[in-house]
């Protein structure tokens, strides 16, 4: 009996456990360093791009990430469907590495990973910690439009 809940659960968790793998490696190409990603413009996070964006009074979304974060793997996708709508493709979106950006991570006053930060230009108008539901980071995101 034993023997046939352990297949039953080996079954169960293998094509789990593959899918897992499938997203990870998608997100592996941009888990390290931070990139911004945008419809019209791609370039890695520095001080000078991000204080160059709030100039040009661009809506921004500072995404805290971490390569090894499932809440962060999870918001990926979310993300990417909203960015690609026409309400978010102005949206400039800075990817910062929570493990290799420490001063970046800490000039943000950001305490974890999974940190979603919103702004209008140079103001801040928004952050969540750890959110997975798409209407939550859908309305979080339209308070940068």
């Amino acid at each position: 009996m034993f023997t046939r809940r352990f297949t039953l659960a080996f079954a169960i968790a293998l094509p789990l456990a593959a899918a897992a793998l499938a997203g990870a490696s998608a997100l592996a190409g941009t888990e390290h360093g931070a990139t911004a990603q945008s419809s019209t413009a791609h370039a890695a996070y520095t001080p000078a791009a991000f204080a160059d964006a709030q100039k040009a009074g661009k809506p921004i979304l500072v995404e805290i990430h971490a390569g090894w974060c499932p809440v962060c793997a999870a918001q990926a996708p979310i993300l990417g469907e909203l960015l690609a709508t026409p309400k978010f493709k102005e949206m400039v979106v800075f990817r910062v590495d929570f493990d290799s950006q420490k001063d970046a991570v800490k000039a943000f006053g950001a305490r974890s990973q999974s940190t979603l930060i919103v702004y209008k230009g140079k103001t801040e108008e928004g952050r969540s910690v750890g959110d997975t539901a798409r209407p939550s980071i859908e309305a979080l995101l339209a308070k940068g439009v």
